[in-house]
């Protein structure tokens, strides 16, 4: 009986084995974690609203300082959400409504420097300043600046995709303004004073221009309240992926890879680097691009490891791509994971460089070997991650992926042409 007792006392004291991953589990996973940065987005994104309506109250010094704050913090879980677009139809389909980029920002207020009579006519239509404007030959009322007018008539007005009136940039271009020191080290300066009410008024039009703003962080709020619900339980999105997990998976590496490859490694930032032009920067307005970047690359590494750190410092996490990978080539993702870790880490010298005073608006200089230097290790890595995503997909004898393209990186001369 001692015997017998002692056996069953070992069997209970050693380890239960290992539950293998499964297509079925990783994408449970992707999708519960997509909800929860889609939640973090919205939470911060009402943290804003909070933030504008103090400012909107009491125009100062402090208030816009707290705002642009409150921005910067909003964009640390959405850039972590951009691993979900491209494969991700219900994603994709949405994304332009809050992240749209670049925008011509004298669409919606004053700006130095508008190209009048360019390619396009809405470049200087200052809706702001303007509460009639003409659209395509017809004539728009504008004199309610309201979500319906930013969202419903002016966002893409006329079929240009510059012509970007709502989401996180042009809350961005209110809170900062302009960037007008090139390649030089500051960002946007807008006074507290476009605010406020009255006589005290700078750069006219203070009541339209706080009507914008609060219009379109309602908006923005609006916006993340559908993309939570399509993450949610009975939501479009989750259903679309683990519907057939198949397809799922291949959504997964889709998203990974052309976010790495095309989008950030070619649009967002060699194609600047080519330029050196800061006017490509993603968060052109507030400087915060090293930050933007560093977080869609922590972004596409927790698709692959299935893991996600929330803003309250609680972890989503669960089967992952990783395991997957492992079970079919374990030498490939010790690959993988050590290029998504090398990417990470470049993007993080970029970004860490930019805290210590040398901004990414200095990096893109003519002739600065250094910023060049820090920018291409982060491209380099990007690429390199990009050739192992594919070899994933092969692993897991998925149907061959798409991945997004740049001709910054496919095709450099046309840049020029």
């Amino acid at each position: 009986m001692k015997r017998l007792t002692a056996a069953l006392l070992i069997t209970t004291l050693m380890p239960l084995p290992l539950l293998a991953a499964t297509p079925e589990g990783v994408v449970a996973n992707y999708a519960n974690i997509a909800e929860a940065k889609f939640q973090d987005s919205l939470t911060t994104a009402q943290a804003l609203k909070v933030a504008v309506d103090a400012l909107v109250a009491n125009p100062s010094d402090e208030t816009l300082q707290a705002a642009r704050t409150a921005w910067l913090a909003a964009r640390v879980p959405y850039q972590q959400t951009e691993a979900y677009r491209f494969g991700n139809a219900a994603v994709d389909d949405w994304e332009g409504k809050v992240n749209a980029w670049p925008l011509d920002e004298g669409l919606i207020d004053y700006v130095e420097g508008a190209e009048v009579g360019g390619e396009n006519p809405l470049a200087t239509a200052n809706v702001i300043a303007n509460p009639k404007l003409t659209i395509a030959g017809a004539e728009v009322d504008a004199s309610a600046i309201t979500p319906e007018l930013l969202g419903g008539t002016l966002q893409e007005a006329d079929g240009i995709e510059s012509n970007v009136a709502t989401g996180y940039h042009a809350i961005e271009f209110l809170l900062w303004g302009q960037d007008l020191n090139g390649t030089g080290p500051g960002a946007g300066a807008r006074p507290a004073s476009d605010f406020v009410q009255g006589d005290a008024c700078t750069g006219g039009n203070c009541d339209r221009r706080v009507a914008y703003l609060v219009a379109a962080t309602d908006l923005l709020i609006t916006d993340l309240e559908e993309m939570v619900a399509a993450w949610g339980a009975d939501g479009v999105a989750r259903a679309a992926v683990t519907t057939d997990p198949k397809a799922g998976l291949t959504a997964m590496l889709t998203g990974m890879g052309s976010l790495s490859y095309g989008e950030l490694a070619g649009e967002r930032i060699k194609l600047g680097l080519m330029l050196n032009d800061p006017e490509e920067e993603h968060d052109c307005f507030s400087d915060n691009t090293h930050n933007s970047h560093y977080y869609d690359g922590v972004g596409i590494q927790g698709v692959y490891l299935g893991s996600y750190t929330r803003i309250d410092g609680s972890v989503v996490s669960g089967e992952s791509l990783a395991e997957l990978v492992a079970a079919k080539d374990a030498a490939l993702d010790t690959q993988l994971k050590a290029e998504l870790d090398a990417s990470v880490a470049a993007l993080g010298a970029i970004k860490t460089a930019a805290e210590e005073g040398f901004a990414y608006d200095q990096m893109l200089a003519t002739g600065d070997a250094k910023g060049e230097a820090l920018i291409m290790g982060a491209v380099d890595a990007l690429v390199t991650q990009t050739k192992s995503i594919e070899r994933a997909v092969v692993a897991l004898e998925l149907d061959a992926i798409a991945v997004e393209g740049s001709d910054s990186l496919d095709n450099p001369n046309a840049v020029f042409q």
